[in-house]
């Protein structure tokens, strides 16, 4: 077991992050366990790189001093699993607010869904989702989209590594993505949905690595606490 000093001196701790947290909540528990368990009453813990609520997956921590390291491992590229759906849209561009359009989707075969994730392939230009922690004037973007309000927005440029195609069932894709620092995964496949001339938003997301650290060697928030006692 780690020590009070341990994570004072700084801890990199690798989480999967369940679905319907948010990141800032699971920071909020690693510090108000480690104050109940340990006793470390003042702490910092910081997270690199956030992932929406209903995503799941790698959410890198940072105790003590490593907090200091944050960025280092913010700027790591990043690998996903997830699942679309074809012919709709939502203004979240995933599950999170209800379908506001629905498209035609007759004309879209696998050949052609294949041939459309090349094109993303490179470095992109890509706007922010609305309902984004992105800051706009001071306000947080999904400030504004839950209070009915638009701006606009300046796209950012990103690099995707691999965008494939792993399944296809009817109107649901599966997919895996490499990506920069700073890529959204709905605006992705907002984006794609818009190359078919047709509609999409993301159903599941997963974020199995950041760098080199995978989700496979991460505890989940109950065995971080389990490991505490």
């Amino acid at each position: 077991m780690k020590s009070p000093e341990d994570f004072k001196n700084g801890l990199v701790l690798l989480i999967d992050k369940p679905v319907k947290w948010t990141s800032f909540q699971v920071v909020n528990k690693i510090r108000w366990m480690l104050n109940k368990k340990l006793g470390i009453k003042k702490i910092k813990v910081g997270h690199a790189g956030t992932l929406d609520p209903l995503a799941t997956g790698l959410l890198i921590l940072c105790t003590g001093r490593m907090t200091k390291r944050i960025e280092d491992y913010q700027s790591k590229p990043k690998s996903y699993t997830g699942s679309l759906r074809l012919g709709s849209t939502t203004p979240s561009y995933d599950l999170e607010t209800e379908i506001d359009q629905t498209y035609r989707t007759d004309h879209i075969n696998s050949d052609l869904i294949r041939q459309t994730a090349l094109k993303f392939i490179g470095r992109i230009e890509q706007l922010p989702p609305m309902y984004s922690a992105v800051k706009k004037d001071g306000k947080r973007l999904y400030e504004l989209a839950r209070k009915g309000q638009t701006t606009e927005l300046k796209p950012r440029e990103i690099e995707i590594a691999a965008f494939e195609i792993t399944n296809i069932s009817g109107l649901d894709i599966d997919f895996e993505v490499r990506c920069s620092k700073g890529t959204y995964i709905r605006s992705l496949v907002h984006d794609f949905g818009q190359a078919l001339k047709s509609g999409a938003h993301l159903t599941a997301l997963r974020r199995t690595a950041i760098g080199e650290f995978s989700v496979e060697d991460a505890m989940t928030v109950e065995q971080f606490v389990e490991s505490l006692d």
